[in-house]
């Protein structure tokens, strides 16, 4: 049987240990690998060593370990076999050590009192837990005694003894009344460690029959309470004062040993009259900082983690204005042993050495002894390859037989330690963790990591060759890490392509290939560039961009490191910033951040606005300095303060600002006092306790403020106890086992007087205990250890001085530190909804295993493989984040005909608890892309061939194409439409029989069983006879225009400027240029070229309210230009004309006035014939006619839905074209506009979910009209989709 042996409980798992390996062999964290791996037994959880039990509860003695095989327990109690199987009120929990003792069915907690140990063992080794010494609590009850009335003369001193039964553990002692109140303590009655009551000395006040000792078993629950004691303070005139005397500890010196890391407490209380002042000192040294407490009113020195070097002689000095008398208590700190090397697992390979250091100190120093599996090494199996030297054991050409668990024990008269550690011995081919054909992407010019994590036993060689059959990678190009790991440091263009990671040991070899792809940096070519603009103008950053071409850039712009104001004069253009009608808030630091996946890059440039300069008429200025100040009626919280006005310059003094400074705790800064009106010249000024003020005044008229005036003299107020207490006090946790008690200190002039400090003060809430307070200063944080995880704590802070406490402060409730969950949600499904939706639920976990505030759940989903291609890819994983306690959420976006899996985890305040197991579904087929791409060559006569690629997303198996065409004419009106069905594997069609000459419209797209996917269309032409124009050239593509032309010329007006676009058909490569000029006007036509072949272009400097005329023409082409087009510049906000036309002089719009007018006087007569008969309206027209507005289904006006407005409609009704945009009349989404963003789903992504969690947004098709009608569609709003859309 070992001395005093335990093994500090731990939660680590198997993982974390194969982490601590202290060998040139390192297990990678990897979950199948570590599956695979024999591993020797590791004790994971246990019971405490001195473990009290509730007699009234079943006892749970916990043994959890983990290994590979699995372990089996076993038990000893009081050194012995424990037999579990003898004893029917004893059972052992399934795959587990954990014993549990049944006591509520008849059992007697003391029958099992004793010391236990468990054992788990497999066929490498076997780990032992502590020795668990078990004892159920007791709450005895008082011994009955007969308790005679204390008559004490007035002046003298009184011990009341309580003298509580003794308990296990130990009771906590309090003293109350008859009404269960808490008896007031002081300087002069206070409370002693031991629980008495001591009087300094007596008072008439103190005379009561109702002084109650009351002792608290915390682990059961239970208050014993002493008989009442009687105090009769009797009044002897005069009352003599006598100098202190110590009450406890008696004598001059004492001694007391405590622990190393355990809190030294130092008691000493003094009787005298007056009451005695304590002071407490270290001979020969100082009290040791940030570790030193003072309670119960200075009578206890408290010291936490004590070391040896608190260890000396401390001194109370007890004092009156009588004398003094002390007290040395002569302290020795001894020491448990505590580690300063802990054995840790070794994993070896067969042949290799080891060592395992244990290394502990304690004072008096521990003695060192090693078992192996749970049996003394002394007489343990002889192994040839271990040698014991002291605190050390040396291995030397281990073999797989030597696998064994070793524990240390460390132990002296105060204690132990023991740790298990083992020693696994492993022969292993070469294992390659990394994922096959993993695909890497860098930048070029940067760092390229190429992973091939690695396992092995013997630890393996790793060599890496670029291609399939190149040469071993070497020279200075290269950086090889111990990991595996290949750095490339300066990644170029050439670095691109197939590297292969080989593996080899003695035992076996595998290899592995990764890709590498360099991608083109991002560059910013144009930067923004600082501008000054005058208020009310308009200003444009620029931020044109150069990517990588596989790359998708996001360009976002920042004013001053914050999101652009949400004000609709804000353009973002797609590589400019445009800043309509500038304003004084607007001046700022503009950056332009560019991002993709692999890079992100910006530019700033600062904008100044400045004020159109004045009319040098009257010179406006800022009113001179006031001056002359005065003080006048001091008192101890107010004084008077005048002065004269300076000169106000042409600008009326608006205000007068007073300002003060704090000679004492702040000189030479001034703060804000009050401000009053510009009338006044005299104030009377509210002042605090302890500050030395001077102030100063400041006028204030529209121009701006003055220069500050001269000080005035110094006025000093007296000191006061404080007025306030800190604000904002927080209780948060940071760890697990603490408390951090935070607060907004005083500034100076709220100190209110010397010798600031703060009472800190916190206990459990909803349990029965006290108030544990500290006193600190000069900080506004205080750290309580020892919390239970996540338990609610009830917090306050009170400011003192030297001359007394604040108000008594307001309580706030914390919470001591969160833990990360313990468990995952549990019975995960999914129902597929639709081929790009899908509906999650999951059981929510309890809330005990949340250790923290539940802040939601989040589910991780992936996608596995595409079923119609049967081709695996990078998995990337995707978030979604659900708040609160939800049960269930939406998986938006998914791709159609579809592998995924997803796990969900549920979150607190610090972090993310274990995943679910993962869950595996599939999505049904869908429609298809469209054709990736539809080529028309080879025109003939009468012939066209028809060339496509297949959908780049067939979202399930192809069934066919649909081709439909018909002919054009010179006026774009369209002929018949024929369609033709093509079999899925075809590529290409020649279409025959066609008319020469002529132009043909082409619409294709492809089918699978769910239905018809997204169109493309195309146009050609077939060529004319041999009296007509040439053929083209064979292999000239895609049939061009049989002659330009410049059609569908569209203008975008704003205040001053305008965005013209059109549509151009004709030779490539064309130049153009934009005529305008004032319509009506006979002046020449102003001509702007337009850089490139753009089709669209922005004429700026136009004159607000003006109509224009504009065309459009091309370079070269003589009388090639547009037909005119009118448009209107308009006061701020931008709409579109195509032709301004006088509506007065339309015929529809007369007849349709006349109508109007007619129908009025048909409505005026009827109301007149029924005035004048006298009629009654029936009751029911009268409710109809003033229902309550809350029920009616549409507003009379609008006729939306009551409140339920459209928030699409208002937005755009207000809001200004930007450049190139053309909203469809009939509010249509275009096609490119993603419909799966997942912008809408979850709170990871800023998803929006109804409180059902079924997710708010558009999963419907959209089935495109005939071609013949034209290629958009429009759908009438529905009134239920628009009150969804609100919700």
């Amino acid at each position: 049987m070992m001395k005093k042996m335990s093994i500090p409980t731990s939660k680590t798992s198997l993982v974390l240990f194969l982490c601590q390996i202290i060998s040139a062999l390192d297990v990678p964290l990897d979950s199948k690998l570590l599956e695979e791996l024999s591993q020797p037994p590791t004790i994971t959880q246990q019971s405490p060593k001195d473990y009290i039990v509730d007699p009234r509860e079943n006892i749970v003695i916990q043994c959890e370990a983990k290994g590979k095989p699995p372990p089996s327990f076993s038990w000893t109690r009081n050194g012995t076999h424990f037999d579990i199987d003898k004893d029917a009120q004893v059972t052992m929990k399934p795959n587990s050590g954990t014993l549990v003792i049944n006591i509520m069915n008849g059992g007697k907690a003391e029958a099992y009192e004793g010391v236990y140990q468990c054992t788990a063992r497999n066929e490498r080794g076997a780990a032992i837990s502590n020795n668990i010494v078990i004892r159920p609590s007791r709450s005895p009850l008082w011994t009955k005694e007969k308790l005679e009335p204390n008559h004490v003369r007035e002046g003298d001193s009184l011990v009341l003894h309580c003298r509580p039964p003794v308990g296990l553990p130990p009771p906590i002692i309090f003293w109350m009344d008859n009404a269960f109140q808490r008896l007031p303590q002081s300087e002069r009655v206070s409370q002693g460690l031991n629980g008495d009551l001591y009087f300094s000395n007596v008072q008439p006040e103190d005379t009561r029959e109702d002084y109650i000792c009351y002792a608290r078993f915390n682990h059961t629950q239970t208050i014993q309470q002493k008989q009442p004691i009687s105090v009769k303070v009797f009044s002897t005139k005069p009352v003599t004062e006598r100098q202190p005397v110590l009450l406890t500890p008696t004598g001059s010196t004492s001694t007391k040993v405590e622990l190393r890391g355990n809190v030294l407490l130092l008691e000493c209380i003094a009787a005298g009259l007056p009451t005695p002042v304590i002071r407490w000192i270290k001979e020969g040294g100082e009290l040791p900082a940030n570790r030193t407490f003072f309670e119960n009113f200075k009578k206890t020195l408290k010291i936490i983690d004590v070391s040896e070097a608190d260890s000396g002689n401390y001194k109370c000095i007890a004092r009156n204005t009588l004398g003094s008398v002390h007290h040395v208590i002569s302290v020795t700190v001894k020491a448990a042993p505590y580690w300063i090397t802990a054995p840790r697992n070794l994993v070896l390979s067969p042949g290799e050495d080891g060592t395992l250091i244990c290394r502990a100190n304690g004072n008096p120093k521990p003695s060192i002894s090693w078992l192996a599996n749970g049996v003394p090494i002394a007489i343990a199996p002889e192994d040839p390859s271990r040698k014991v030297d002291g605190d050390t054991i040396i291995f030397s050409h281990v073999q797989e037989r030597s696998s064994a668990v070793y524990q240390c024990n460390a132990s002296n008269e105060y204690g132990y330690l023991l740790a298990n550690a083992f020693v696994n011995v492993l022969a292993e081919p070469p294992r390659i963790l990394t994922p096959a054909n993993k695909l890497y992407q860098v930048i070029a010019d940067s760092p390229a990591l190429l992973d091939c994590a690695y396992f092995g036993s013997p630890k393996p060689e790793i060599e890496w060759f670029k291609g399939v059959k190149g040469s071993i990678l070497r020279g200075n190009e290269y950086v090889f890490h111990d990991n595996g790991t290949l750095e490339i440091p300066v990644a170029q263009k050439n670095s691109a392509g197939t590297y292969t990671c080989v593996a080899r040991n003695e035992l076996g070899k595998i290899q592995n290939e990764v890709q590498l792809e360099i991608k083109d940096p991002t560059m910013i070519i144009k930067q923004p560039e600082y501008k000054v603009i005058q208020r009310y103008g308009q200003v444009s950053f620029e931020c044109i961009i150069k990517h990588d071409s596989t790359l998708l850039p996001t360009v976002t712009w920042l004013k001053d490191n914050d999101e652009l104001p949400d004000d609709e004069r804000f353009l973002v253009g797609k590589d400019n910033l445009t800043i309509m009608n500038v304003t004084d808030k607007d001046d700022g630091t503009y950056t332009c951040i560019v991002n993709t996946t692999l890079d992100s890059v910006s530019a700033s440039a600062v904008l100044t606005v400045v004020a159109a300069p004045p009319t040098p008429a009257i010179i406006y200025a800022r009113p001179n300095p006031p001056f002359d100040l005065e003080l006048t009626g001091q008192l101890e919280r107010s004084i008077d303060l005048s002065w004269i006005p300076g000169d106000e310059n042409n600008s009326p003094i608006t205000s007068f600002v007073i300002e003060y400074e704090d000679a004492l705790h702040e000189p030479g800064v001034w703060h804000y006092q009050t401000e009053v009106p510009g009338t006044q010249t005299t104030v009377q000024l509210k002042l605090s306790p302890y500050v030395n003020y001077s102030f100063r005044v400041i006028a204030v008229n529209k121009i701006g403020r003055s220069q500050p005036s001269e000080p005035s003299e110094q006025y000093l107020t007296k000191s006061a106890s404080p007025d306030e207490n800190p604000a904002n006090v927080q209780g948060i946790g940071s760890e697990p086992d603490n408390l951090v008690i935070t607060w907004e200190p005083l500034k100076g002039f709220q100190s209110n007087g010397p010798g600031l400090q703060y009472k800190v003060s916190w206990r459990q809430k909803d349990v029965d205990d006290e108030w544990t307070s500290v006193i600190v200063a000069n900080v506004s944080k205080y750290i309580v250890s020892g919390t239970p995880t996540f338990v609610p704590y009830e917090v306050k802070v009170q400011a003192l001085n030297d001359l007394g406490y604040a108000p008594e402060p307001s309580e706030v409730i914390g919470h001591s530190g969160e833990d990360l969950p313990m468990v995952a949600p549990g019975n995960v499904q999914v129902h597929v909804i639709n081929s790009t939706l899908a509906k999650v639920h999951w059981d929510p976990v309890p809330l005990k295993t949340v250790r923290g505030h539940l802040q939601g759940y989040k589910v991780y989903y992936w996608k596995v493989q595409s079923l119609s291609r049967r081709s695996r890819r990078h998995v990337e994983k995707k978030i979604l984040t659900f708040r609160g306690n939800k049960t269930f959420g939406m998986l938006p976006g998914l791709e159609p005909y579809s592998s995924y899996k997803l796990n969900v985890r549920v979150v607190n305040g610090k972090g993310e608890g274990p995943a679910s197991p993962d869950k595996a579904f599939k999505t049904p087929e869908g429609v298809p892309s469209s054709p990736s791409f539809l080529k028309i060559t080879n025109p003939t006569l009468d012939s066209l061939t028809l060339e496509w690629g297949s959908p780049t997303h067939p979202n399930g198996v192809l069934t066919s194409y649909t081709l439909k065409f018909q002919p054009i004419n010179n006026t774009h009106e369209l002929g018949p439409l024929v369609e033709i069905r093509i079999p899925a594997n075809e590529s290409s069609l020649i279409l025959k029989n066609l008319n020469y000459s002529t132009r043909y419209k082409f619409y294709f797209n492809a089918q699978t069983s769910v239905g018809s996917g997204s169109q493309i269309t195309e146009e050609a032409v077939t060529i004319m006879d041999e009296a007509g124009i040439l053929r083209p050239a064979v292999g000239a593509g895609k049939v061009q225009p049989l002659y330009p032309r410049i059609r569908n010329v569209t203008t975008a007006a704003a205040e001053t400027y305008a965005n013209i676009s059109w549509e151009y058909e004709g030779p490539d490569h064309a130049n153009f240029y934009v005529e305008y000029g004032v319509a009506g006007s006979k002046e020449d036509w102003k001509k702007e070229i337009v850089n490139g072949s753009r089709s669209f272009f922005v004429l700026k400097g136009l004159t607000p309210g003006t109509a224009y005329k504009v065309r459009v023409g091309a370079e070269g082409l003589s009388g090639f230009r547009s037909a005119e087009d009118v448009f209107e510049t308009g006061p701020g906000e931008a709409h579109c004309t195509i032709r301004q036309v006088d509506i007065a002089t339309q015929g529809w719009f007369i007849g349709l006035m006349c109508a109007v007018a007619l129908l009025i006087l048909i409505l005026l007569i009827v109301c007149f014939i029924r005035r004048n008969k006298g009629g009654k309206y029936p009751v029911k027209e009268k409710e109809d006619a003033h229902a309550d507005p809350e029920i009616q289904p549409m507003k009379e006006d609008d006729g939306t839905f009551g409140e339920y407005r459209s928030l699409e409609s208002d937005a755009e009704d207000h809001k200004p074209l930007k450049k190139g945009s053309r909203t469809p009349s009939d509010r249509t989404v275009k096609k490119e506009d993603s419909d799966d963003s997942l912008v809408d789903y979850g709170e990871g992504v800023n998803g929006q979910f109804n409180e059902d969690g079924s997710f708010i947004g558009q999963y419907s098709g959209k089935k495109e009209k005939e071609p013949a009608e034209g290629n958009e569609s429009s759908e009438a709003p529905s009134p239920v989709n628009a009150m969804n859309s609100f919700v």
